[in-house]
């Protein structure tokens, strides 16, 4: 399906874009497997938080200031896109969001003047590609509109068979890259996964880049932006976090589901789960950032348009391009005010 104009997810629009930014710095946080620039956009001035110890010693001595004092500070927000590179709704959302504070219209020429005015209020962080190897590999501009098959071809990718990987048996080899005749845009040129990142002894550049901006900017919030098929747009449980974290990602979930209403939208309501189960649940990147920085780390998934050829199960829909940037503004929006009152 054609995408519209103001839907901008490839890595040369992500080049135009970026070199566009003037409010705002940008660097390289690393390069990929694929020796590609991971860049990232910085808003606000990086604050001093007093830091005497790592977050995990300070939480040792009885208190997170130790790592990062925060009063009177403004609040960081992290934004990360396409960590899985097929999942590009996120990116166009980030690239319109970069285009609002720069300009004060997005692509389409609509104004938001909370978005556009944010970085007077915090700190914000934005990496539009996390996976720009899985982004090269990954010919169209979007999924929407498209069959299972070429979304899992995409997606996942096929293993030598020819057969499609699938989720989740994706992940039932790790490394994938020499199993696959087709490697998908889950993976860096490697075959990482970085969701599923071997985070505590060898981690992908792009995931240890990813820990490191953590650790040193302390966020209140991190989002990682994914999509997930013909879902109904949801904040996914955050395996291995403190109660706390739980709590204020299920808090953000539903002002978040209140503003969706406002706007005809729906939003599921997330629900504080326990780690109790067995086999145990997945502690991913998500969980990895919270423990390296005290973030309130979120997987957020979006709604990606699919064309499935089937009767739609209960729990999802299809949305349109307006309707899945609508839903980003809000989290963006709703992320930041939040941020804002617990600071």
């Amino acid at each position: 399906m054609e995408k519209p104009d103001y839907w901008k997810t490839s890595l040369d629009e992500q080049n135009e874009i970026l070199n566009s930014v003037k409010k705002g710095v940008v660097r390289s946080v690393c390069k990929s497997a694929g020796n590609r620039d991971v860049l990232m956009v910085e808003y606000g001035e990086k604050q001093d938080f007093g830091r005497t110890a790592n977050y995990n010693s300070s939480c040792g001595a009885g208190s997170t200031k130790y790592f990062a004092d925060k009063a009177g500070k403004k609040p960081v927000i992290f934004i990360v896109g396409a960590v899985h590179a097929g999942e590009l709704e996120g990116t166009t959302a980030v690239f319109n969001l970069i285009k609002l504070i720069e300009t004060g219209e997005d692509f389409r020429g609509n104004k938001n003047p909370y978005l556009s005015d944010c970085i007077n209020h915090c700190r914000l962080l934005i990496i539009p590609l996390a996976n720009p190897d899985g982004r090269a590999r990954m010919k169209p501009d979007t999924m929407y509109g498209m069959s299972y098959e070429d979304f899992r071809h995409y997606g996942q990718g096929r293993w030598k068979d020819g057969s499609l990987c699938e989720y989740p048996k994706c992940k039932t080899i790790h490394p994938i890259k020499d199993q696959v005749s087709f490697l998908g845009s889950y993976f860096n040129d490697d075959g990482i996964n970085m969701m599923h990142d071997n985070f505590f002894s060898s981690p992908a550049r792009e995931t240890k880049a990813l820990f490191d901006i953590a650790d040193a900017e302390a966020p209140d919030f991190t989002l990682l932006l994914h999509g997930g098929g013909n879902t109904r747009n949801c904040i996914l449980h955050t395996a291995y976090a403190p109660l706390f974290v739980k709590q204020r990602n299920r808090c953000l979930g539903l002002r978040i589901k209140e503003e969706a209403i406002k706007h005809n939208l729906e939003f599921l309501e997330p629900k504080i789960q326990n780690d109790d189960s067995y086999p145990p649940s997945s502690f991913n990147l998500a969980s990895a950032l919270h423990h390296v920085s005290g973030t309130c780390s979120i997987v957020y998934e979006s709604n990606q348009g699919l064309n499935y050829g089937r009767e739609l199960k209960e729990w999802e829909t299809v949305l349109s391009f307006e309707e899945i940037l609508t839903h980003h503004y809000i989290l963006f929006e709703q992320t930041i005010k939040y941020a804002l009152e617990l600071c």
